[in-house]
């Protein structure tokens, strides 16, 4: 092979390498790009209902704060197991004494006493059996003792949590919402402390104001992650959706990249799915909206990613959740499947 033709192989290498760097840049770029991540509480893990915006329904969570049902499974089974493993303190008492007790025999019938040499006279005799009752004696104490201190453990075991649960006023499912007219880590990550047992929920029923708000937060977040406006971001987001974000941002900032995004119009929303749980209302929303979205070197403002002028169209789940009485913040954000 020539030299020639090493050189040419040699930059098509170079090339594809190139390629290849460009692929997760091009993953980064515009809000929600690297995937689904967020939490939407108990529903984590369960895909929300299609709709007309989105009849194919959403991806998976790619990152949450939530752990999943398969992570939470071997964690209690481990701690049970845990539990049934530990060795009970009477019986390694008693399993103690009596060894302490055939030694004792044996090196009398090594020594060629006898192995109850000790029990020659009546005297002998007697002496045994005090040390014997002393022994039982001792042993009774100690299962008592030991017994008390259990019993306290075993109660609290069943007590309630004794937590505060707010229960939720029953309330009629929302329809879609159409067209353009449309109008956490308390919320998502605290979840991953909640007990195993499923939180209940209830209809959530939203009105007009709540469709308004959403719509102006698809804007103004979109415009804050452009910004990299963090105080706009923690107003509007869940602290674990500012985490996501915020890591978005420094890696790019770390490439020497700008993510810029414009122009967001909502095109089209449908409620998926409004909930009430643990004291937090949640309503998931499919929306198709447009946007001029680019990445940028930040030192040179060259275009590396998208269009600067070209408007393209998303697909994506919503999932705002708010306390009672709070305003709504953004808690997840899935791709349309």
């Amino acid at each position: 092979m020539s030299l020639i033709s090493l050189a040419r192989r040699g930059r098509v290498v170079a090339v594809l390498a190139g390629a290849l760097l460009l692929v997760p840049v091009i993953a980064e770029a515009r809000p929600g790009g690297k995937g689904g991540f967020g939490s939407r509480g108990s529903r984590t893990y369960q895909a929300p209902p299609s709709t007309n915006t989105a009849p194919t329904g959403a991806q998976p969570f790619q990152r949450s704060a939530q752990p999943s049902p398969s992570q939470a499974a071997p964690a209690a089974g481990a701690a049970a197991a845990a539990q049934a493993a530990r060795p009970s303190m009477a019986r390694n008492l008693m399993m103690g004494v009596g060894a302490g007790l055939l030694g004792a025999g044996l090196f009398g019938m090594l020594s060629g006493s006898g192995f109850f040499s000790g029990l020659a006279s009546m005297a002998g005799m007697l002496g045994f059996l005090l040390q014997i009752a002393l022994i039982g004696g001792a042993i009774w104490l100690a299962l008592r003792f030991f017994r008390r201190r259990s019993q306290p453990q075993l109660a609290s075991a069943g007590a309630p949590l004794g937590r505060n649960m707010q229960q939720p006023q029953p309330g009629n499912r929302m329809g879609a919402m159409g067209g353009s007219g449309m109008g956490a880590a308390a919320l998502g990550g605290a979840a991953a402390g909640r007990p195993a047992a499923e939180p209940q929920s209830q209809p959530l029923e939203l009105s007009g104001n709540d469709f308004g708000t959403f719509e102006r937060l698809l804007s103004e977040i979109n415009e804050a992650y452009s910004n990299e406006d963090e105080k706009g971001l923690r107003d509007r987001v869940t602290p674990e959706m500012f985490g996501y974000f915020d890591e978005d941002l420094s890696g790019n900032a770390a490439k020497g990249l700008v993510d810029r995004v414009s122009d967001v119009k909502l095109l089209q929303g449908d409620l998926a799915e409004a909930w009430t749980e643990d004291g937090f209302d949640y309503a998931t929303v499919a929306m198709r909206f447009s946007l001029i979205n680019a990445l940028y070197e930040r030192a040179s403002g060259k275009v590396v990613d998208g269009n600067a002028t070209v408007p393209q169209e998303v697909t994506e789940h919503w999932t705002f959740a708010r306390s009672r009485g709070g305003p709504w913040k953004l808690s997840a954000i899935q791709q349309a499947a």
